[in-house]
C-alpha cells in the first residue's frame, strides 16, 4: 500500500474533521465525546464492525464516555491510504 507523504496525509486529514496526525505514535487520532457510557460502546461496536470488514483494526480506548482512537497501518510503518479510509468511515458513524 505504501505510507502517505506529509502532503498525502495533510490532504487526507484536510477531509476529516478533528482528526491530527500524532507524531510520536505515527498516526492519525482524533477524540469522540459521547452522552453515556452506551453510547460510547455502541459507537466502538460499529466501528469494530467496518474495521473487521476492511480488515484494519484501530488502536483505540475507552473510559465512560470518551473513545479515543489511533489509526496507523503498522506493517507499512506508517499512515496509509486504509487509515484515510476508516477515519472516513468512522465520521459517517459518528455522524
Amino acid at each position: 500500500m505504501g505510507v502517505l507523504n506529509e502532503a498525502e496525509r495533510n490532504a487526507g486529514l484536510a477531509a476529516l474533521d478533528g482528526w491530527t496526525f500524532d507524531v510520536s505514535r505515527n498516526g492519525i487520532a482524533k477524540g469522540f465525546a459521547f452522552a453515556d457510557f452506551g453510547e460510547a460502546f455502541a459507537f466502538m461496536t460499529r466501528v469494530a464492525l467496518e474495521a473487521e470488514k476492511a480488515d484494519h483494526h484501530p488502536e483505540w480506548s475507552n473510559v465512560w464516555n470518551k473513545v479515543d482512537v489511533l489509526l496507523s497501518t503498522h506493517s507499512d510503518g506508517g499512515v496509509t491510504e486504509k487509515d484515510i479510509a476508516l477515519a472516513t468511515r468512522i465520521e459517517a458513524i459518528f455522524a
